[in-house]
C-alpha cells in the first residue's frame, strides 16, 4: 500500500479507492476477530496489545525512511514513538517550512496517518523558511536513529480497529484531530507494558517468566504508589470530613484511635465552612480555604495576598488547562515552554491548536534557565508570525530538578516585563529543594515592585503561580487538589477565568480541604505537631537520601552523566550508547533512548521515560527517573543492567 501511496497520492481521495481500502481494512479486522475467538477457545488468546499490534502490522506498512523529522512538530511535542528518522537527513534551517500554514491532512487519511503522514508531509508543507519550526524536532529522534516501523500505542491501534465498524457515529477519522495529536509520554507505551508485567507477576508470582520480582514505576511522580506514607494529621482530618458522624464519639477518637484535639477542631472548622465535602463549593473554591491560602502566601513571601485572586483547582494540571485556554486565542497564539519540559504543556497546547515555542535549558549549567536562549526562541517565533503571549517556568524543574536562584527568578521577570509576556510559574515542587532554598516568583515580583514603586515599572507584570498537594511531602496525587494565584491580571480577564472554571462547577471539595491542610499544617505547640514534624522530615530526608544514592550510581555507570540533585523528585541523566545499540534501535524502529529504556524495563522491571518524551537537544539521549521508590536494590539492578547493555553492544 505504501508504494501505491507514493506513486499516486491524489488518487487516494477518490470514492472508489476509499471504498476498496475500507473493505480491505474491515476484512482484515474481521479476520483478526475470528483468529482471536479461535485462540480464546483454544486457551491461547492473545492479549489485547498483542492483538492490536498484529492488526497494525497487517493494516499499516512501515513508514518510508526518508521523512523529515520536522513532521513531528505538527503532532505533539511529546511522544515515545515520534517520527524517527536520521537527523542528518533534515533540510537546513533556512529551508525548513513553517507550521503555521500547514493544510490539514484529508480526514480520510487520518486513520492511516502513520502510513500517509510521511507521504503527504513534504507535498503539503509550505516552502517558507522558519528556524522556529525546527525546534520541535527535539521531541523526535535525538540521534541518527531509524525510521519507525509498524508500532504504535495500544489505545491508538484499538481505536483504529474499532473504526472499521459502520454502526458507530464516531470513528478514528472524525474525532477531534487535536486530541489525536496530543501525546503524554509519561504514561506511554513503556508504562503500559510495565503494568502488563505487574499483572503477570500478581497472577503467576515466581512462575511469571520474568527476570525480576517487582515492577518499579519510576516513570511518574506518584509518591504513595511507591510507598510514601500519608501524613497522619491530614488523613485523620479527612476521615472526619468524609464521615462527620465520627465526631459524635470524641472519646473513642481520642482514647482508642489516637486522634488529637487539633484534628477534631480542624475538621469541625472545615465542616463549618464547607458544609459537606459531597456538595459543590463556589466555582473558584471555598472562600475560607482561599483565605487560608492567602495567609500562607503572606507568611511565605512577606507580602499580602488577596483571596479573590486565588482559584482552587483539581491539581495543578487543571489550573494549567484553565490558564492555557484563556491565554491561547487561536492557532497563532504561542507559549514559551522550557525544554526538557513536563509533557502537560505541549499536550495541552496541541489540544488547543496553539503553538509551543520551545527554549532549551542549559544542561552544562545544571539545567539553568538561559535568557539568551529564551530571547532567541522568542525572536524566531515572532518572525514567523506567532503571537507569543506567555512564558512557562517550572521551578524546581521537571524533569531536571533544577532550582532557580533569586537572581534567576528576577531576571526572568524582567524579561517578561520587557517583552510583555504572562509568566506561568509552575511551583508544585517548592518544598522539594535539596540545594539552596526555594524562591517564589510572587515574592520576587513583589520585591521588584517595591524597589520600583516610584516608576511602577513592574506594576503591569502578569503572573500566575501554581501549587498542588500531589508532590512534596504531601504526595496526595489521587485527591486532586491544587490552586493558582493571579497577580496583575485585568479584572475583565479574571472574570472570564472565573466563568471558565464555573463550567466544571468546582474543584473536588475533599481536595480543596487537603490544600487547606497543606498550607496550614500543625504548628509548634499544637498537639499533632510532633508527629507531623517527624513524618514530614522523614519523607524529606528519605527523598534526599535516595536522590543522592541514585546520583552516585549514575556516576559509576559508563557513558552516563548526571548533575547533582537539586530538587523535585527526578533525575534526568545523559546516556551515551554504543553505535551498535543505535543500530539495534534502528532495526526495531525505535530511537536509541527508547530502546535503552525498553531494555531496562525488560531486564529489571524498572520503568523510566525516554528523554525524547520531554524534549532534548538533537544528538543527545536522556531518560527521566524518579527517586521515590524505597530501598536501593532497584538502583543496583539499573547499574547491573547498564553494564550488561554496554557489553552487549560494544
Amino acid at each position: 500500500m505504501a508504494a501505491s501511496l507514493l506513486r499516486a497520492p491524489a488518487a487516494l481521495g477518490s470514492p472508489r479507492h476509499r471504498h476498496k481500502l475500507l473493505q480491505t481494512t474491515t476484512k482484515t479486522a474481521q479476520q483478526r476477530a475470528r483468529r482471536q475467538a479461535a485462540a480464546t477457545t483454544a486457551g491461547t488468546a492473545e492479549t489485547a496489545p498483542q492483538a492490536a499490534q498484529a492488526l497494525e502490522e497487517e493494516t499499516c506498512p512501515p513508514r518510508p525512511a526518508a521523512v523529515d523529522p520536522l513532521l513531528a512538530c505538527f503532532a505533539s511535542a511529546t511522544t515515545l514513538r515520534p517520527v524517527a528518522v536520521p537527523f542528518a537527513s533534515s533540510p537546513p534551517l533556512s529551508n525548513r517550512p513553517t507550521p503555521l500554514a500547514l493544510p490539514p491532512v484529508p480526514p480520510f487519511f487520518s486513520r492511516f496517518s502513520r502510513c500517509a503522514s510521511s507521504v503527504f508531509a513534504a507535498p503539503l508543507l509550505p516552502s517558507s523558511a522558519t528556524p522556529f519550526s525546527t525546534a520541535k524536532n527535539l521531541f523526535s529522534s535525538s540521534s541518527s536513529s531509524s525510521s519507525s516501523s509498524s508500532r504504535t500505542s495500544f489505545s491508538t491501534t484499538a481505536s483504529a480497529t474499532m473504526s472499521a465498524s459502520p454502526q458507530r457515529r464516531l470513528n478514528y477519522d472524525n474525532i477531534n484531530p487535536h486530541v489525536k495529536a496530543a501525546k503524554y509520554a509519561v504514561r506511554g507505551e513503556l508504562a503500559i507494558r510495565s503494568e502488563e508485567y505487574r499483572a503477570r507477576l500478581a497472577k503467576h508470582g515466581d512462575d511469571a517468566g520474568l527476570p525480576f520480582r517487582e515492577v518499579i514505576s519510576a516513570n511518574i511522580g506518584n509518591p504513595q504508589q511507591l510507598d510514601q506514607k500519608p501524613i497522619t494529621f491530614f488523613r485523620q482530618v479527612l476521615s472526619l470530613l468524609e464521615n462527620p458522624a465520627l465526631l459524635d464519639h470524641e472519646d473513642v477518637l481520642r482514647n482508642a484511635l489516637g486522634y488529637k484535639q487539633d484534628v477534631l477542631d480542624r475538621a469541625r472548622w472545615l465542616l463549618k465552612h464547607v458544609g459537606s465535602v459531597g456538595a459543590y463549593s463556589a466555582s473558584n473554591g471555598v472562600p475560607a480555604i482561599r483565605q487560608s491560602i492567602a495567609d500562607f502566601l503572606e507568611r511565605r513571601d512577606g507580602f499580602p495576598a488577596n483571596q479573590a485572586d486565588i482559584y482552587l483547582s483539581g491539581g495543578a494540571s487543571s489550573g494549567v488547562n484553565t490558564l492555557l485556554h484563556t491565554i491561547c486565542a487561536g492557532p497563532t497564539s504561542g507559549v514559551l515552554v522550557p525544554i526538557p519540559q513536563y509533557p502537560l504543556y505541549t499536550a495541552s497546547l496541541s489540544v488547543l491548536d496553539a503553538q509551543c515555542v520551545p527554549y532549551y535549558l542549559d544542561e552544562a549549567q545544571n539545567w539553568a534557565t538561559d535568557l539568551a536562549t529564551i530571547r532567541s526562541a522568542l525572536r524566531d517565533a515572532r518572525a514567523q508570525g506567532i503571537d507569543v503571549r506567555a512564558l512557562v517556568v517550572i521551578n524546581p524543574g521537571n524533569p531536571t530538578g533544577a532550582s532557580l536562584s533569586e537572581a534567576d527568578v528576577e531576571a526572568v521577570i524582567e524579561l517578561a516585563r520587557a517583552e510583555r509576556l504572562v509568566i506561568l510559574a509552575d511551583e508544585v515542587y517548592q518544598t522539594n529543594v535539596f540545594v539552596g532554598r526555594f524562591h517564589s516568583f510572587k515574592g520576587a515580583l513583589r520585591r521588584l515592585q517595591a524597589r520600583h514603586r516610584d516608576d511602577g515599572a513592574y506594576d503591569a507584570v502578569e503572573l500566575a503561580s501554581l501549587h498542588s498537594v500531589s508532590k512534596g511531602m504531601v504526595g496526595e496525587c489521587g485527591h486532586r487538589g491544587g490552586y493558582f494565584e493571579l497577580v496583575g491580571f485585568d479584572p475583565a480577564v479574571q472574570a472570564e477565568i472565573y466563568k471558565f472554571v464555573s463550567i466544571t462547577l468546582c474543584a473536588p471539595v475533599i481536595g480543596q480541604c487537603l490544600v487547606e491542610l497543606m498550607v496550614n499544617p500543625p504548628r509548634p505547640g499544637d498537639p499533632s505537631f510532633a508527629l507531623y514534624e517527624q513524618e514530614y522530615n522523614a519523607i524529606y530526608e528519605g527523598l534526599r537520601a535516595r536522590a543522592t544514592a541514585l546520583h552516585k550510581a549514575f556516576d559509576q555507570m559508563e557513558g552516563v552523566e548526571c548533575g547533582e540533585p537539586q530538587g523535585s523528585m527526578y533525575l534526568f541523566p545523559t546516556v551515551h550508547v554504543p553505535p551498535k545499540a543505535a543500530e539495534a534501535a534502528a532495526a526495531h524502529g525505535r530511537t536509541p533512548d527508547e530502546f535503552y529504556c525498553l531494555k531496562m524495563l525488560e531486564a529489571t522491571g524498572v520503568c523510566v521515560v525516554p528523554g525524547s518524551g520531554f524534549g532534548q537537544k538533537p544528538n543527545t539521549l536522556h531518560f527521566r527517573t524518579t527517586f521515590l521508590a524505597p530501598g536501593t536494590e532497584w538502583v543496583g539492578s539499573i547499574v547491573k543492567f547498564h553494564k550488561e547493555f554496554m557489553d552487549t553492544y560494544r
